[in-house]
């Protein structure tokens, strides 16, 4: 059974840090995504990262203020997030790619499975 579970989300000022984790049950060897989606926008993607860890992507607007890692062992997707912005708040989701070619998608139909999603508020 396929289960994504994220945790870390919270309240913090701008400019702090967060890191929230993603641990995933079921399946191993898979693309996983972090996307997020605020109140009355549609979900749009944060950053991916191929199973191996070595080849990341990120978008524009979060590009040098958050990193994606994994960590193999623990079969758990990392999202460090500093310089938070007030922009950044929203609801953080991870999701998984099942397809056999790493590629680093940025649609969310591009995804298989999805995590339930963990509140990330920046206050100004």
């Amino acid at each position: 059974q396929v289960q994504l579970v994220e945790s870390g989300g919270g309240l913090v000022q701008a400019g702090g840090s967060l890191r929230l984790s993603c641990a995933a049950s079921g399946f191993r060897y898979y693309t996983m995504g972090w996307f997020r989606q605020a109140p009355g926008k549609e979900r749009e993607f944060v950053a991916a990262i191929t199973w191996s860890g070595g080849t990341t992507r990120y978008a524009d607007s979060v590009k040098g203020r958050f990193t994606t890692s994994r960590d193999g062992a623990k079969n758990t997707v990392y999202l460090q997030m500093n310089s938070l912005k007030p922009e950044d708040t929203a609801v953080y989701y991870c999701a998984a790619d099942l397809g056999t070619i790493p590629l680093l998608k940025t649609t969310p139909a591009g995804y298989d499975y999805w995590g339930q999603g963990t509140q990330v508020t920046v206050s100004s």
